[in-house]
């Protein structure tokens, strides 16, 4: 027993200082209890073979390619779009549209997603920015209270509840008490957020991101939406099977193809669409889809005599929207005063060649330059925007003697969603739902079937990519957290916690001992993860309601909301903190607000418990 509570509490120590992963502590304290005896090898180890980790583990996939593809994004922009310049209306939006996000992905990922649309709405609406990021992180959390999926306390409970020998708990089981919650929590918010949260002004964007521009930015910057068609190319062109070299769009028509795409007039409902930088040597296809910008004359005229349709709806104009960047980017680089190539065309400075990508625009002063560049004579300071795919421009990092690349742009490719995929992610999204409320398969082969579906379909770029998205740190953090309830067992401390709960709280009925380890549960969760804080109490609880001869279901549902539910500190969940820096809050800030957010939750969720889950 001393050796499990001196674990125990030197394992809180290291979770509240915070210098020590998370993951690595868990699993020095499974070490120390296996190595004692307190617990078995296969107790040890029976975490990381968990059906509820091997859940999580399908789950980070399955969000993974919720944002990768742009499903969560354009969901958000067109929810927070109905917010107009009201900033009640906008803020009634943000939560109710985090919450709903929250129900079926991380709050972590939520807030990732939701800060940058609701920062640029607030800023377009004039609306506060400080009164709409702390009550998104709420949100975010008490969303994720409305499905059995939307927070990791809520499987844990559910696999207690299951080894209880129970019956499993459905999807929506907490669905209830999550649409109460999340109600209260506005109503709360609104005249907390108001009173407590001031205006605030909001760093630049540029400034937050160090400086690196957005490929959106890039491309305004540049206009290269200025003058851009679509080219189809049909079966019947001349340019099908020729090269652009062979073609000579430049030279002949004062053309420039920016891009080559292939697959996106696929009639299939999975496309998988490739993007070609336009080098000399790429083949065009039929089917293909030609970006390029010139003069409307010029694009008539070669349109007319290679036999390409311009696509469009005003007057055969694309106006910027068809630019993507699945497969090549753009990226700015500056020459150095030293730079070989100072004093060379553009021609003869081999980019082509040797680096694989193109220079489509030059920055020179306040000047921008984009036409009749392959006789361009480059000079020291110039500021060259190259495109290519996203692998080349990052080699060209690697030669910095002659350049140096502006900003981060392999970060700026992350960001990239395959929105062409979006369809085949809603759809892997809603099969999964429906199989999980249906309930005739088990939930973790559910959740691995649709993780392997968005791999397959190809929502993410490749294998990696989607193991990319797995938030390891979190996933060993649980399963080796887990055995700590074998050894509270064993040991007859969750017995004893129980016995002193009952003790104290008992003579005062069910209802005040529910109290008891919903306010418990609060208050460790301010310094434990309430995913660490939920595998610790769930069982206590247990033991708790079977002591005391009722049901222990409100007693779990306890340990889950008030785990879930913490709000008076920024540390004590990562939306809390993710916010902390954009909203400028302090401290002070999370207290005034949270705390009464987190008392009156707390009685309300306490008072609701019993009627929706009966003693």
């Amino acid at each position: 027993m001393i050796i499990t509570l001196a674990t125990l509490l030197i394992a809180a120590i290291f979770f509240v200082w915070g210098k020590i992963r998370a993951d690595i502590v868990a699993l020095c304290a499974l070490l120390v209890l296996a190595v004692s005896g307190v617990i078995t090898t296969q107790e040890a180890l029976s975490g990381f073979a968990n059906p509820i980790v091997v859940m999580m583990v399908g789950l980070f996939i399955v969000g993974g390619a919720i944002f990768n593809t742009g499903l969560a994004k354009m969901i958000g922009a067109r929810l927070l779009k109905l917010g107009g310049n009201s900033e009640t209306r906008l803020f009634l939006l943000v939560m109710s549209g985090t919450a709903l996000i929250g129900a079926f992905v991380s709050n972590t990922g939520t807030v990732a997603l939701m800060l940058p649309i609701v920062v640029s709405m607030a800023s377009a609406s004039g609306s506060s920015v400080s009164r709409l990021l702390m009550p998104l992180a709420f949100a975010s959390s008490m969303g994720g209270m409305m499905t059995l999926i939307g927070t990791p306390p809520n499987l844990v409970i559910a696999e207690v509840w299951e080894e209880a020998g129970h019956e499993p708990l459905s999807f929506f089981t907490f669905l209830p008490g999550g649409i109460i919650c999340v109600v209260a929590g506005t109503l709360l918010l609104i005249p907390l957020s108001k009173i407590f949260l001031s205006r605030r002004d909001k760093k630049s964007q540029d400034t937050a991101n160090g400086g690196n521009k957005s490929l959106a930015r890039l491309v305004d910057e540049y206009g290269l939406h200025t003058s851009l068609y679509r080219l189809s190319v049909p079966p019947t062109s001349a340019a099908c099977g020729r090269t652009i070299a062979e073609l000579n769009l430049r030279r002949d028509f004062r053309v420039e193809v920016l891009e080559l795409r292939r697959g996106e007039n696929s009639p299939r409902i999975i496309k998988k669409v490739t993007q070609h930088a336009a080098g000399p040597d790429a083949v065009i296809e039929s089917g293909d889809a030609l970006y390029v910008r010139g003069e409307d004359a010029d694009i008539r005229r070669m349109a007319e005599m290679l036999d390409f349709s311009v696509s469009d709806g005003n007057d055969n104009k694309n106006t910027g929207k068809g630019l993507e960047f699945y497969d090549i980017g753009i990226a700015e680089i500056v020459l150095m005063p030293h730079s070989r190539l100072i004093n060379r065309s553009i021609a003869d400075s081999g980019f082509r060649n040797r680096f694989g990508v193109s220079v489509i625009a030059v920055r020179r002063n306040e000047n921008y330059i984009t036409a009749d560049l392959s006789s361009l004579t480059v000079r020291a300071g110039d500021v060259l925007l190259i495109q290519g795919c996203w692998e080349a421009i990052g080699n060209l990092s690697n030669e910095n003697s002659d350049w140096v690349v502006l900003g981060q742009p392999m970060a700026e490719a992350s960001k990239v969603t395959l929105d062409y995929k979006a369809p085949v992610a809603a759809a892997i999204m809603a099969v999964m739902v429906a199989m999980l409320v249906i309930d005739t398969i088990p939930a973790v082969i559910t959740v691995l079937g649709a993780a392997v579906l968005t791999i397959l379909c190809g929502c993410f770029r490749n294998v990696e990519d989607a193991y990319r998205k797995i938030n390891w740190e979190s996933i060993v953090l649980i399963a080796a957290m887990m055995p700590m309830s074998f050894a509270l067992e064993k040991t007859g401390i969750s017995a004893m916690v129980s016995d002193s709960l009952v003790a104290t709280l008992g003579s005062f009925g069910p209802m005040a001992l529910m109290a008891g380890i919903y306010f418990t549960t609060s208050v460790m969760t301010l310094f434990i993860s309430n995913t660490a804080t939920a595998v610790l109490l769930a069982p206590i609880a247990l033991e708790s309601a079977v002591m005391f001869d009722v049901n222990p279901l409100p007693f779990l549902f306890a340990v889950t909301f008030g785990a879930s539910l913490c709000f008076a500190s920024p540390f004590s969940t990562p939306p809390n903190a993710l916010v902390m820096p954009a909203g400028q809050y302090k401290f002070s800030d999370y207290i005034k607000v949270g705390v009464p957010m987190q008392i009156i939750m707390g009685l309300i969720m306490i008072f609701i418990l019993p009627l929706l889950f009966p003693f």
